[in-house]
């Protein structure tokens, strides 16, 4: 098994939210929800550095403040990959390591997951990688949780907003439920940046699909660790619920 490329976190945050505007400075036991998703990333191990991604003076105040490192980006950025991939620029990180766009409304994010996400890097030539958990039949159903058709090497065939794949003899079949949480070798992040929105992207809604039209292949790992992310305000007993029993 060969070791490691070196590893960047950047965690995208940006002010402006349909269902949830102003959502990184959400205090939590008395800090914004981004200082919790830096502080969880940052103890993954295979981490060199973990770097907030804003388009807000305020973000970008309360970060300095709070000694977490930032960077501004643009608010023009159609995507979170597009705010990583500018801050990675800005950043001076190496074509070979690989960039860990960590979702910044994950306060409750297991360090873990990063490892498992990070582990096809040390054992093939992966560009891109993602996560994957089972889910039942029933919760497959919801188009909002994207389903993930994954050979058996490892490599994604297909994401989808559908329940995939199609069972046609009506078995109770689990399936799996893709966990936006990607990490990305810099050259794949760059070319993501020079590639048009595909036509099953814009179709789908899902940028990850760009990387599979355009022939990047995405590596797959299935993940025993839950996500807790912050859609909307209601959200946030939960993620209170969980900060405070650990």
């Amino acid at each position: 098994m060969s070791t490691l490329p070196e590893c960047h976190g950047i965690i995208p945050a940006r002010y402006e939210s349909s269902r949830f505007p102003g959502k990184p400075l959400v205090e939590l036991l008395g800090k914004p929800m981004f200082w919790h998703v830096w502080k969880r990333a940052g103890q993954c191990a295979a981490l060199k550095s973990v770097t907030l991604a804003t388009d807000d003076e305020r973000i970008f105040k309360a970060a300095e403040n709070l000694g977490v490192p930032v960077v501004m980006t643009s608010p023009a950025h159609a995507s979170g990959t597009d705010r990583v991939l500018e801050a990675a620029r800005k950043l001076g990180i190496d074509t070979e390591a690989v960039v860990v766009n960590v979702q910044g409304d994950e306060p409750c994010l297991e360090p873990g997951m990063i490892d498992d996400l990070l582990k096809p890097f040390g054992t093939c030539r992966a560009m891109v990688t993602t996560l994957v958990s089972t889910i039942g039949p029933e919760e497959a159903d919801d188009p909002n949780r994207v389903k993930a058709v994954v050979a058996s090497d490892g490599r994604a065939l297909y994401f989808s907003r559908a329940k995939v794949p199609f069972d046609r003899d009506g078995g109770l079949h689990s399936y799996y439920l893709h966990i936006g949480l990607y990490a990305f070798r810099m050259q794949a992040l760059m070319r993501f940046g020079e590639l048009d929105p595909s036509p099953l992207e814009k179709r789908e809604r899902l940028e990850q699909l760009r990387f599979l039209e355009n022939g990047i292949d995405i590596r797959v790992t299935e993940t025993a660790h839950a996500c807790h992310g912050v859609d909307r305000p209601e959200d946030l007993n939960n993620i209170l619920t969980i900060l405070e029993r650990e």
